[in-house]
């Protein structure tokens, strides 16, 4: 390991993409800090290069107005059950009619069996569209190509549904079969460009009100406590 240069390390690294660039590297400095530990190697060739940054996008989903709005083919009734549901693909292709009634939905399976996990099992308010599902993901997930967006982004779809609707986010994370509400809070914390114009709206009304129906001019730069 003490033959390996910096530079060589450096020409193995450079075609790869950031995500697999940064892994490697990562990898590279332990396996490095345990040779060292061992006293199999010197010093680490990598510990002084540089690890790319990576840029996560927020993946793209559909609101439900957005779903609703829009007509997805054959497949229109169980695009709108998953965005007004929230099943991962294994479940809704699972569902049988007899596992919905009362207005609930009750998940049991999945297409590999049981649930991902035991919050898994679960039941959800029922709001309509269920229709039985084709034996494969493929024709569901060619309708949503048009628009950019996936089948699982369906589930996002359904946790922006829940927020808007003032679900708190435990009784989310039960909706969804999260079992641990901090990955519920991750979709419940993403801010879409038009929510921020309807919550600026919200919190302009409110403060009309709190003054009397009068609120100074904010585009002129002024504060609404300016007096």
């Amino acid at each position: 390991m003490n033959s390996i240069s910096k530079r060589e390390f450096l020409e193995v690294l450079a075609p790869l993409n950031p995500p697999n660039y940064f892994q490697t590297l990562m990898m590279l400095r332990v396996l490095y800090r345990e040779a060292i530990s061992r006293d199999l190697a010197v010093d680490s060739p990598v510990s002084s290069i540089r690890a790319p940054r990576i840029h996560v996008q927020p993946k793209k989903f559909l609101t439900w107005e957005e779903v609703r709005d829009n007509n997805f083919g054959k497949y229109d009734s169980q695009v709108k059950f998953l965005a007004l549901h929230g099943l991962r693909w294994g479940e809704a292709a699972a569902l049988k009619k007899s596992d919905i009634s009362d207005n609930k939905v009750s998940i049991k399976r999945s297409i590999h069996g049981a649930t991902k996990t035991i919050a898994g099992v679960r039941q959800v308010p029922y709001f309509g569209y269920f229709k039985e599902f084709p034996r494969t993901r493929v024709p569901i997930a060619k309708a949503l190509e048009p628009y950019g967006v996936t089948i699982h982004s369906l589930r996002k779809t359904y946790a922006y549904f829940l927020k808007s609707n003032n679900v708190h986010v435990t009784t989310a994370a039960k909706f969804m079969g999260h079992s641990n509400p901090l990955i519920t809070l991750k979709i419940y914390t993403l801010v879409r460009d038009d929510e921020i114009d309807t919550v600026g709206e919200n919190l302009r009304q409110s403060l009309t009100i709190g003054f009397g129906g009068k609120l100074e001019d904010t585009h002129a730069g002024l504060s609404p406590y300016t007096k």
